[in-house]
């Protein structure tokens, strides 16, 4: 026969009755709702939000305006160019936003405490594990595009891990944090795809010029993505450019390196015989510069929309150059 207690309540004159029976069916209610044990392995979409997809584009844009601007005809070429794109993308970038996101778990914390490592969704030390799994990974698939193509992919893997780990770390420093990100983004995979479709040899001066320039462009483009964790960098002892040069100071620093080496690109588009092209780079410039006047207005707030809608002006200006040195070396074909 089942134990009954009677409770009573004085205050409110009332009583109530419970069995062992209905308590312990409540316990049991209760623990099957709120207990749970938590997975030891990061779940699949997990692992994708850590490597950060929307961030392989930018390499995977330069590696194709290397391939434009090498003049060379894709047919026969086109597992190069496949594999290229991926390396840059999916593994070589993706690898580097692991290595990031393990190393500035303790910033993300403050910053973006919703990422997969700081929420808790990638437990351990598996952030650090698909970091080196994803390098790893990267090597091996630089090796299938010969000589040129490894050596261009591991030095990005270095740059990478460079940019985040100690002892270097260089993003403690946004000057040379961004321009390793710049060189590693969009210079690297510009000369490595015009190199891997000539063959493995060393592009001209040309498609060096518009790398560098652009690279240069890229370090302003960086600093945007900084704007959005300027308190936790302060806190953590970051010295990017918004924490050197205040909020204002940065937001002018970006714009004139994005539009700095676009100006140059335009002169050299004339100087080299591409009147046409340079006309187009200028007019993307124009609209970037009109972005700009409303970003510097509110920094922090803007940002992300300039990202958004200006950005993408720069890298069309990119494929715009890369067509210009096709022409080119087509008419003195």
């Amino acid at each position: 026969m089942a134990s009954v207690f009677t409770i009573v309540d004085s205050r409110n004159k009332c009583k109530f009755r419970l069995t062992l029976a209905s308590v312990n069916h409540r316990i049991i209610g209760m623990s099957s709702r709120t207990l749970s044990v938590p997975s030891s392995v990061p779940a699949w979409p997990v692992v994708a939000e850590l490597l950060k997809p929307i961030t392989w584009f930018p390499p995977m844009w330069a590696f194709c305006c290397g391939v434009i601007a090498s003049g060379v005809s894709p047919d026969g070429r086109w597992f190069l160019i496949i594999t290229g794109v991926l390396l840059a993308g999916p593994l070589v970038c993706a690898s580097s936003q692991a290595v990031n996101d393990w190393f500035d778990r303790h910033v993300d914390a403050i910053n973006e405490p919703h990422r997969p490592i700081p929420s808790g969704r990638m437990p351990g030390r598996w952030g650090l594990y698909i970091a080196i799994a994803w390098t790893a990974l990267s090597l091996g698939v630089a090796t299938t595009l010969g000589t040129w193509g490894f050596a261009a992919g591991a030095a990005g893997l270095v740059l990478a891990w460079a940019y985040s780990a100690p002892p270097l770390r260089l993003k403690q420093n946004g000057w040379w944090g961004n321009a390793a990100c710049g060189l590693c983004y969009e210079g690297l995979a510009w000369v490595t795809g015009a190199a891997v479709m000539a063959g493995g040899a060393m592009p001209d001066s040309r498609t060096l010029a518009l790398a560098a320039l652009y690279s240069a462009g890229a370090h302003g483009i960086m600093t945007l993505n900084d704007f959005k964790s300027v308190e936790g960098d302060k806190r953590m002892g970051i010295a990017s450019l918004p924490v050197q040069l205040g909020v204002q100071g940065a937001a002018r620093t970006a714009c004139l390196m994005m539009l700095a080496p676009q100006f140059v690109v335009v002169l050299l588009l004339i100087f080299w015989g591409a009147p046409m092209h340079a006309i187009t780079v200028g007019a993307l410039m124009l609209l970037q510069a009109l972005l700009m006047d409303y970003f510097l207005d509110k920094p922090v707030d803007r940002a992300l929309l300039y990202s958004g809608f200006g950005v993408p002006l720069f890298v069309a200006g990119m494929m715009v150059s890369a067509f210009a040195l096709r022409t080119l070396g087509q008419a003195a074909a």
